[in-house]
């Protein structure tokens, strides 16, 4: 890895670096000693490809990397540390305005910050590394890191999709669960890290028997973080979907009074619960009160674990199942599937019996197979092949077998594994990897926001050139994520409407493995205030912080072992309220001077950003988003290093956040997101240097330049809103007269605000951007623009109060790649709603929510062919479900909520139109329009209220295969949040 830190000291120099060069004139030789250092480094790096892979085993190869590694952020300290010091003094300014201030420091004398003595010592110690390196017996391998743009590989991701040995233990653990009986029942799975508990768990969980046969479904994952009463809290939740009062109700309540209400709605109907990874009995006694074990009930839990002794106890010897490690036939399918299918028959032969001979070493565990076959799929030749099977052998068999070691206690016949897996990553892949460890267990990873801290810390260095043609740095990070996601390393959770990956996660082992090596990297520490635990006590790089409400969060930069963090990143629990004094704040604004990120989100309880924030002038990446601070400092002008600043915070009384004309220098801003609700002062908004923006979200337009606004270059998402009637309108205007289209643009969402009148959207602005994968429009339009029809790429659309008439839809339905659908409220004002017949193709979502006129909708024959999931909500006038979604075979889960009494009764089974949805697995009714909304579960066709990703609305595709190009699943956002500016 210290290849990678190398690398990163090299290019994060470059701003203070390249520049200086550039501005050699100034500086009386400066940039001489700036290029020198460079060029110290990139002949390191040539050394240092072998010495990774090598400092595993041999200790003075890892002594020569540790301290390559020390120096080269030494280095890095002086350059940042003399930058900050001429900023801080001078003022603000461009990056030339502060090189210029550079000479005028260093003509009155390099000495005066020590800079020339420090930077001279450090050049003498990386040269006497690199000699002795040279000197050392480090034969130099090369292997490139190709990039394999059109191929795509089966495995990675699609692991899951390969199953083996599951039907006979799905099967059993079907047929317990089901059985007769009032007897409350806890079966269990146990095994080892890998062996499959979790997949054979929803294996079972998913099973139409299992569906069928329980009223209400839950499904937690413990882990090793866990507090009895909110996993209580959560079981009652899933068991009831309580409305937003009695959620509020609920979190009000004793962790006694949660444990009965749950052992109630279980005495009252047969729920099954599911309670993956439980590690400890702490844990278990913590909420056993919440089921009435030993009691007369027809209600069942699931539970998985690592430890015998936990689920032993929890359900007793009779009730006690193990994953048995795959046989031999078995052990083979699974690596073939991974490894050899679909590629080239050559050498099949002799790839087999080295397989053969590398699975003997896996003994059968599901993961070890997985990665594995992972890491020999990206090998064509025999001699690759060979050649990690000596690796296997040294990493493997060190002593003994997988599972001799399991009975031993440990684990490291899968560390192994995966450590062969992570020693085979580019240093690249490697930074990008170890980051992951800063993410709390179980924790969903925000693709989009992973790319852009990776972009920030500087692991995705530059713009690169292939063919001619400019890859974005955004496309390159893109590309790391799902390399490690075909690596098995990542595993992907949920899909956007465009197939991209949206979220993603760790598996348990792998995240153990993250861990384990950024604290053998000094890469990063975390520190957990709830358990006073921190993975590392050494100097870092990065510093990650999980906050606690009971415990004083208070962490200083002054002291020598964290005043040079580049990185600090907070996360908090959902509900963390803590106030913090205003000596904390000041701390995290004042004394991490050195700071290129900054994730300071989720402090709900308001502070104030205090003007030293201007002094931080390496960051690169600024997120407030969620926190409670009502105004920007002016001072944040001085930030013009900055790639990703997020302002969206929050307010309880909705006044909106104060920020001013501070963007204008901010030439290497990417990505800018204003505060959903603020307020501009002085001058309007200037965005006309900011050429590398790519996306601009909730712009009041207002209140900023629109001549800026309609010069932005490489903008690919914008969301504006507008107050005002005529404010569109000129924007529109300006568009069509200088002919200016938004070429690159791929999100656009138009939101319009106003109590006195209705504002229109103007076609014409849709009709400027022809490349939209997602289009929201919410104000009012007399029709859509028929040259939709030729948009190839439009995937995702959202209306609201758009006041449309019926015949808009036959617009709609011939979009040729539209897979989501949002009508939300007042989109359309007509009775009758028509889905022509071959109408919407490939549409898999679609979402009908306050379409308060709509009294008949009818679905012809052959439409809407793939429709997964269908919601409607709120439709008060709405008579029937159409009697076309008989055909419609492919439709999986169906949510009817808030409507009418007499509605929901009909497609209850016995009700009339039962007959035309009784092919729905999943059939979900909630909140039932009466005097006391309440959810109702329907008995005939299958229901689940809660699966594994724990919200109905949400196609979790954890440890599941990405589904084919033209299936892959949407997240289906909550519609009561439609008419807010985007978040």
């Amino acid at each position: 890895m210290a290849e990678g830190v190398v690398a990163i000291v090299t290019e994060g120099i470059k701003p203070l670096g390249e520049l200086i060069i550039q501005q050699a004139k100034f500086l009386s030789g400066v940039g001489n000693q700036i290029e020198l250092a460079q060029n110290e480094l990139r002949l390191i790096r040539g050394f240092l490809k072998d010495a990774d892979a090598r400092q595993q085993d041999e200790e003075q190869v890892r002594n020569f990397v540790m301290l390559i590694r020390d120096a080269a952020y030494d280095l890095e300290d002086v350059i940042e540390s003399f930058a900050l010091k001429v900023a801080t003094r001078r003022g603000g300014g461009t990056v030339k305005i502060v090189l210029k201030r550079f000479a005028c420091i260093f003509n009155e004398g390099v000495h005066r910050y020590k800079i020339g003595s420090e930077f001279e010592d450090i050049m003498n110690k990386l040269s006497h590394l690199r000699s002795s390196l040279q000197s050392s017996n480090v034969v130099r391998q090369t292997s490139a890191f190709k990039r394999q743009r059109d191929r795509r590989l089966t495995y990675g991701h699609e692991v899951e999709s390969h199953i083996v040995g599951l039907e006979e233990n799905t099967d059993k653990l079907v047929k317990e669960l089901v059985r007769e009986g009032k007897r409350h029942l806890v079966v269990s799975i146990w095994g080892m890290g890998g062996s499959g508990k979790t997949t054979l768990a929803k294996q079972v969980f998913l099973q139409n028997e299992v569906k069928r046969h329980f009223d209400c479904f839950a499904w937690l994952c413990i882990s090793q973080k866990w507090e009895g009463k909110d996993v209580l809290k959560e079981i009652l939740i899933k068991l009831t979907s309580p409305t937003t009062e009695k959620r509020k109700e609920i979190s009000e309540m004793e962790k006694d009074e949660i444990a009965e209400e749950v052992c109630c709605i279980q005495r009252e109907k047969r729920c099954l619960v599911v309670l993956d990874d439980i590690w400890t009995l702490e844990a278990w006694n913590s909420i056993k009160a919440g089921f009435p074990i030993n009691e007369e009930t027809e209600s069942r839990i699931l539970l998985t674990s690592r430890k015998k002794e936990v689920a032993s106890l929890a359900s007793g010897a009779d009730h006690l199942h193990q994953p048995r490690p795959l046989d031999e036939k078995q052990r083979w399918e699974l690596f073939e599937k991974i490894a050899l299918s679909g590629r080239d028959e050559t050498d099949f032969e002799e790839k087999s019996k080295l397989g053969t001979e590398m699975l003997a070493h896996c003994s059968g565990l599901p993961l070890a197979i997985s990665v594995l076959a992972g890491l020999l799929s990206r090998r064509d030749k025999v001699e690759e092949w060979k050649a990690v099977l000596r690796n296997v052998d040294k990493y493997i068999m060190r002593g003994t077998t997988v599972l001799e070691r399991e009975i031993s206690g440990q684990e490291y016949g899968v560390s192994c594994v995966l450590a062969l897996s992570y020693d085979e990553l580019p240093s690249q892949l490697k930074l990008c990897f170890l980051y992951l460890a800063q993410f709390p267990e179980d924790h969903e990873i925000p693709v989009k926001r992973l790319t852009q801290l990776w972009i920030a810390e500087g692991f995705i260095t530059s713009t690169i050139e292939i063919h001619g043609s400019l890859e974005i740095m955004e496309d390159v990070a893109y590309d790391c994520l799902t390399e490690l996601v075909e690596r098995s390393m990542v595993q992907v959770v949920n899909y956007g409407s465009t197939g991209k990956v949206k979220t993603c996660r760790l598996h348990d082992l792998m995240r153990d493995l993250c861990l384990q090596k950024a604290k053998e990297e000094d890469f990063l520490d975390v520190v957990d205030f709830s358990t006073g635990r921190r993975l590392t006590g050494n100097k870092v790089r990065r510093l990650v912080l999980y906050l606690d409400d009971k415990s004083e969060c208070e962490f200083s930069g002054k002291d020598g072992r964290n005043g040079h963090i580049r990185s600090l990143l907070y996360f908090t629990f959902p509900d963390f309220g803590r106030k913090w004094s205003k000596r904390i704040i000041r701390s995290v604004f004042n004394d991490f001077r050195l700071l290129r990120v900054l994730k300071f989100e989720n402090i709900r309880r308001e502070f104030e950003l205090p003007k030293t924030i201007g002094n931080l002038v390496h960051l690169r990446f600024l997120s407030l988003r969620w926190s409670t601070f009502r105004a920007l400092p002016s001072s944040v002008y001085k930030l013009i290093l900055l790639q990703t600043l997020d302002l969206r915070g929050y307010l309880h009384d909705f006044s909106g956040i104060k920020i001013t004309n501070v963007f204008l220098n901010m030439e290497q801003l990417r990505h800018l997101y204003l505060p959903a609700f603020h307020t501009v002062s002085g001058r309007k908004l200037s965005f006309a240097k900011l050429c590398n923006l790519q996306t601009l979200v909730n712009v009041r337009i207002e209140k900023c330049n629109l001549n800026d606004l309609v010069r932005l270059p490489n903008l690919k998402k914008l969301g504006i809103f507008t107050s005002r009637s005529g404010q569109l309108e000129k924007l529109k205007e300006m568009l069509v007269s200088e002919s200016i289209t938004y070429e690159h643009l791929r999100s656009l969402s138009i939101h319009t605000f106003s109590v006195e009148e209705d504002i229109h959207v103007p076609i014409d602005i849709v009709l400027r951007c022809p490349h939209l994968y997602k289009l929201r429009l919410d104000g009012k339009m007399s029709e859509l623009p028929e040259q939709l029809r030729g948009y190839p790429d439009l995937t995702k659309i959202t209306l609201y109060k758009t006041e449309l008439k019926g015949d808009q839809i036959e617009i709609l339905e011939k979009l040729p790649k539209l897979r989501v659908l949002y009508l939300d409220h007042k989109s359309f004002e007509s009775e009758t709603m028509v889905f022509s017949q071959e109408g919407f193709p490939h549409l898999e979502f679609l979402t009908l929510s306050y379409l308060e006129d709509l009294k008949e909708w009818r679905v012809e024959k052959e439409a809407m062919p793939r429709l997964h999931r269908l919601s409607i909500t709120g439709c008060p006038t709405l008579r029937a479900i159409p009697d076309g979604l008989q055909d419609v075979t492919t439709l999986k889960e169906l949510t009817i909520d808030c409507m009418p009494r007499e509605f929901c009764s009909r497609v209850e089974e016995g009700g009339e139109d039962f007959y035309k949805i009784k092919h729905v697995p999943s059939l979900i009714i909630r909140n039932i329009d009466r005097d006391e909304p309440e959810m109702e579960e329907v008995a005939g066709a299958s229901q689940v209220v809660a699966g594994p990703a724990g919200d109905s609305h949400q196609e979790s595709t954890a440890d599941a295969p990405p589904p084919p190009a033209d299936e892959k699943p949407e997240e289906i956002q909550a519609s009561s949040t439609s008419n807010l500016p985007c978040q």
